[in-house]
């Protein structure tokens, strides 16, 4: 893999995170030796700007169905590389994809879909509910994968919406630029690890680059480790106002997770999700592997608040 520029096919290149993604690849294409997408029908007919933008770049796009094999067999035999970006409720369906790049020769390395909290980052994480479709797919890996390569891209949470807007979710945290407001969980000193879109697009971009540090391993990556206190001096700092404060203290904050799952709520994911950051669950005893991957630029918080005042002002 490390003697021939990599062929890269993408899964999920449309959506939220799988945008960002895709853009890096398209951004380093002088480097690839080749890069194309796998879409549905349905994605092309409702995203024609985006993909024609993605053809006009040349970007193959490969129109399917992700749940044929003979479809995805197709479309795997011109490249080495898959990187999936499938959301959160088609997590497990990547098994699938897996098997099949399995037992076809030229894949050499797969990168499923994390970009997100480490699902093994204690004993606690088994039983975390927001974690079971990820486990199920290392779980495969685990058992059943003995020739292809892989690599689990952990970034923690995305900082483009950890600094955002609470979208009517209060309780579980979050900076309102319009009114000067904003809800800080725990105490507000807690670190966190937070990682911008852009940045995991182009930390996915220098793993494939860097094939033998990444191999058959989780990268822990990220962008910056902050507070959500200095998150908001940030805030009060590009806007040149004193912002009006409250908090979620953790217990707060897991007695609304337990109802809402108690009650079927799908927002339930997010109280867990940020339950676990507060908790430190995106730290670790150890430096970052940025590094080992070529310590590309990474923004800042600085920016990442300036983008988002920009984005919701």
């Amino acid at each position: 893999m490390a003697s021939q520029a990599p062929k890269v096919l993408i899964f999920g290149a449309t959506g939220v995170i799988g945008r960002f993604i895709t853009a890096a690849l398209v951004d380093s294409k002088p480097s690839l030796g080749r890069l194309g997408i796998f879409t549905s029908a349905n994605t092309v007919e409702t995203k024609p700007a985006q993909i024609k933008s993605l053809q006009d770049q040349g970007v193959d796009v490969i129109v399917g169905d992700v749940r044929s094999e003979s479809d995805v067999r197709d479309a795997y035999a011109g490249f080495d590389t898959v990187v999936s970006a499938v959301g959160r409720n088609v997590i497990a369906d990547q098994i699938e994809l897996i098997r099949i790049a399995e037992a076809t020769p030229n894949i050499r390395r797969f990168f499923p879909s994390e970009y997100g909290t480490d699902i093994e980052f204690g004993p606690q994480s088994a039983g975390e509910k927001p974690h079971q479709q990820k486990l199920k797919v290392r779980g495969f890996i685990r058992e059943q994968v003995k020739r292809l390569e892989y690599t689990y891209l952990v970034t923690g949470p995305y900082s483009d919406l950890y600094i955002g807007r609470s979208n009517g979710n209060i309780e579980a945290g979050g900076f309102d630029v319009q009114r000067k407001k904003a809800v800080l969980l725990g105490t507000g000193n807690e670190k966190i690890a937070l990682t911008t879109m852009s940045d995991v697009g182009k930390l996915l971009v220098a793993a494939i680059q860097h094939p033998d540090a990444s191999r058959n391993r989780a990268l822990i990556v990220n962008s910056f480790v902050t507070t959500p206190k200095e998150i908001l001096a940030e805030y009060e700092r590009q806007t040149d106002s004193k912002w009006e404060v409250s908090y979620t203290p953790l217990e707060d904050l897991k007695t609304r997770e337990e109802q809402l799952w108690s009650a079927g709520n799908p927002i339930a994911t997010l109280y867990t999700l940020r339950r676990i950051w507060t908790e430190g669950g995106t730290l670790y005893n150890r430096p970052r592997d940025n590094a080992l991957i070529g310590d590309p630029d990474t923004e800042s918080l600085e920016h990442a608040v300036g983008e988002a005042i920009k984005k919701n002002a």
